[in-house]
């Protein structure tokens, strides 16, 4: 219905107003920089001559300047007392128990494996007053902050069985007939 009615007003008199806009007169053009005229002024012989002119003074200026350039020369230090100092991380052994075969072997300190992330987890949830964050981060060579943050937002999962249910309970569920 909206459309309908723009519709309208927008074609009311579209002839009359595009034979205004035609009928006007054409707008004057910017003046155009005087730099766009060199194209005109190149043609002369002029300035055809001052551009292919050599100038004596300025070659030999040209001339004296000498530009030489050369890579470093490499320095290799061979001596046997200095050593860049090597980034080398402290690893430590995992504790895995029964479960080595599934995890990496070495770990670096202040990191665990997710096969520990879960033992961990798992201990703390069976017996919280033995495995306390502090005796995990002492364990695990962890930081005590991450450890609090491991144990409160982390939670492995947990199985609950449901009892199955009794012939009674089935006798009392009656199925449809079809007729």
């Amino acid at each position: 219905m909206g459309g309908r009615v723009t519709r309208v007003f927008r074609n009311f008199n579209v002839e009359n107003r595009a034979r205004r806009e035609i009928s006007k007169e054409k707008p004057t053009p910017a003046p155009r920089h005087p730099t766009a005229r060199l194209d005109a002024m190149a043609d002369s012989p002029e300035i055809k001559e001052e551009v292919l002119r050599k100038d004596d003074r300025f070659l030999t200026l040209l001339k004296d300047v000498y530009v030489e350039s050369r890579d470093p020369p490499v320095r290799v230090k061979d001596q046997g007392g200095e050593h860049l100092p090597c980034k080398q991380e402290e690893k430590r052994l995992t504790k895995l128990g029964h479960l080595e075969g599934l995890d990496v072997k070495k770990v670096p300190k202040g990191k665990i494996s997710i096969v520990e992330a879960l033992t961990l987890l798992n201990n703390h949830k069976l017996q919280p007053q033995i495995w306390t964050a502090e005796k995990i981060a002492a364990e695990y060579s962890l930081e005590l902050k991450e450890v609090n943050s491991l144990l409160e937002f982390f939670i492995p999962f947990t199985m609950h069985k449901f009892p199955k249910e009794t012939k009674k309970a089935i006798k009392s569920h009656k199925p449809k007939q079809l007729t």
